[in-house]
């Protein structure tokens, strides 16, 4: 074989070798996060066939996504006040330091745009849950102000959750978007927006923790 010849096949031999590499990222679902996603989401719908059957409940289906919503909504907030919040608060102390303008360029906006959105999904499924399962009036009046256990436990994390909604929507976020420089803003507006922002996710910090109390304890015991 001439030097022509061994030339075609080395490059025949590369582009393959490339194209099958392709192929592997592009069919394996743990190469992106949709793909991750919608594998979970497959193996859950044939565990749940497996157990069940093909019946389909809606109220299992309502409290599914309201975990799996909530469960991204909080662990967001979890990492934001005790990681993301005290680790830039030490990069920009660090004067010799990288600081933190890759997290805020590239990583804060991704992580705001899941904790917004799954924010909005967990509380939209709780009400599904609630409204077809009769119980949206009896959570949201605290169990007609106390007559009922049930609906005073799960009201009171439902009105936990809703209050930390809307300081997602109405103080985070409108705030974070200034700090990010989503939206024209001085340097004093963004302190201010700091500030706002920084209370309002550590008010849902603390929220969150009763929240979950009682959201865990609608159907059993309270632990003290």
């Amino acid at each position: 074989m001439g030097v022509p010849g061994l030339f075609f096949k080395f490059h025949s031999f590369s582009y393959l070798k490339q194209n099958n590499n392709l192929g592997e990222r592009t069919v394996n679902p743990l190469n992106s996060v949709r793909g991750a996603i919608t594998a979970g989401v497959v193996l859950a719908v044939i565990l749940a066939i497996a157990i069940e059957g093909a019946s389909f409940a809606e109220l299992g289906l309502a409290v599914w996504i309201h975990i799996l919503a909530g469960v991204m909504w909080i662990g967001l907030l979890y990492y934001f006040n005790v990681v993301q919040t005290p680790g830039l608060a030490v990069a920009a102390a660090d004067k010799g330091g990288p600081g933190g303008a890759g997290i805020s360029k590239y990583i804060a906006p991704r992580a705001l745009f899941w904790f917004r959105w799954a924010a909005v999904v967990t509380w939209l499924s709780g009400a599904w849950y609630l409204g077809r399962a009769g119980n949206f009036v009896n959570a949201f009046s605290l169990g007609r102000l106390g007559q009922d256990h049930y609906g005073l436990v799960i009201g009171i994390g439902a009105w936990l959750g809703t209050i930390m909604l809307f300081n997602v929507w109405a103080l985070i976020w409108p705030n974070q978007k200034k700090i990010l420089g989503i939206v024209p803003a001085t340097d004093e507006e963004k302190a201010k927006a700091r500030k706002i922002a920084g209370l309002a996710s550590r008010t849902n910090f603390v929220l969150s923790i009763p929240m979950l109390l009682c959201m865990g304890a609608s159907n059993h015991p309270l632990p003290f």
